[in-house]
């Protein structure tokens, strides 16, 4: 796979080269296929899944509870929950007393896709901010007063761990409001949790070059099953150093400012504009060095050589990170053999994976033997910092 040296083909497929993990449960395929296009390579591993409550008793209960009493203000925060619950309220011949209950309320979305459901549903919402943010709503709201009012709450989903809207409906109570959260669907963990290990283990690995996550309760479940095996500490290293986060919006990225690892979000809190940053924004922090007469870039699971993508094999990769975090200097035998998946005690075993890795880059000069010292990438070390 050859990437043309023209601005065109850089334009068209940005990405060649990488690879980019998904955690997305939704909306993966179509995900993946944008990615793809723009030439990257695609790991996916669901890290939760939705459960929908349209046969659900509580949901049930809370929907002829609104309809006998209805609230004076219905906060929707997703589309595809408001949906839901307009389906399931049709599936228990409720659709028309729930529609003329939401029609004496005041409808806030807290973003457009909330908005077009409330609209689909031949509603008309009242106000939505312009930053998609259930902070503004919560803003208006407690700005407004809500002492003594009844306002119905759309809920996210939930986890253990992270679910923001818990936080809002306990503002709103403490403000006075009578709050009747409406849990439409929830998150739980994939039922295969083996994608995710495998995720895990290329994360901590520098197996891929982006990790991308489209809710917070993806990244709760990630974290939490790195703690259950043991890779957390590894991950969260790799993902502070390395690896870099790419989240569809700021909500998204929270459990992670906890942390202290950074990530990059969109302007537009949307897929596709998600896809399209990821895009901009990997190639711009690629390092790219001259060795060997060579332009090289190291990348999650190869080298792009001569804008060539190769496909390395685990030891030959782990030779040339090895190699390109000291560009240009001698990195002992001792050195590169404990790089090596497997370490071991035989130096000779180094021996055989330059030979290997000079075979897979198709260009034997870019690694340079510095008799009875070492190995270098033949680069001049001014020009590259870590890669």
């Amino acid at each position: 796979m050859t990437l043309a040296e023209t601005p065109r083909a850089v334009a068209e497929k940005p990405l060649l080269g990488f690879t980019i993990g998904i955690t997305a449960a939704r909306r993966a395929e179509e995900f993946a296929t944008l990615l793809e296009r723009r030439g990257a390579g695609v790991v996916h591993a669901p890290a939760i899944r939705i459960v929908p409550l349209a046969d659900d008793t509580e949901l049930e209960r809370v929907t002829r509870e609104l309809v006998a009493d209805p609230p004076s203000i219905v906060v929707a925060t997703t589309g595809i929950g408001f949906r839901g619950w307009i389906e399931a309220a049709d599936g228990w011949g409720l659709a028309e007393k729930l529609g003329s209950a939401l029609s004496s309320a005041r409808l806030l979305a807290r973003g457009p896709k909330a908005k077009g459901a409330i609209r689909a549903a031949d509603l008309r919402e009242e106000w939505s901010p312009p930053s998609e943010s259930s902070a503004e709503v919560l803003d208006r709201l407690l700005d407004e007063g809500v002492d003594g009012v009844r306002v119905a709450v759309q809920l996210h989903g939930a986890t253990a761990e992270w679910e923001p809207i818990a936080d809002f409906c306990e503002v709103l109570r403490c403000a006075g409001a009578q709050v009747v959260p409406v849990p439409v669907y929830r998150w739980t963990p994939a039922c295969d949790p083996t994608p995710m290990d495998h995720l895990v283990g290329l994360v901590a690995s520098r197996g891929v070059d982006c990790v991308s996550f489209t809710s917070a309760p993806a990244v709760v479940a990630m974290l939490t099953r790195a703690r259950e095996t043991g890779m957390f500490d590894a991950l969260v290293q790799s993902l502070r150093q390395r690896v870099v986060v790419a989240c569809v919006g700021p909500v998204t990225a929270a459990p992670f400012e906890e942390l202290d690892i950074p990530t990059t979000t969109p302007a537009r809190y949307r897929l596709g504009a998600l896809a399209r940053h990821i895009a901009d924004e990997l190639p711009r922090r690629d390092r790219v060095f001259s060795a060997g007469g060579h332009e090289i870039a190291v990348r999650g699971g190869g080298a792009v050589v001569d804008g060539e993508v190769r496909v390395l094999p685990p030891a030959a990769l782990s030779l040339l990170r090895a190699l390109a975090q000291r560009p240009g200097r001698v990195v002992s035998r001792e050195a590169l053999l404990a790089a090596l998946p497997g370490g071991g005690d035989d130096t000779h075993a180094v021996e055989t994976a330059v030979a290997r890795l000079r075979s897979a880059l198709g260009a034997p000069k870019v690694v340079q033997t510095v008799v009875k010292r070492g190995y270098r990438l033949a680069i001049d070390p001014s020009e590259c910092g870590d890669v």
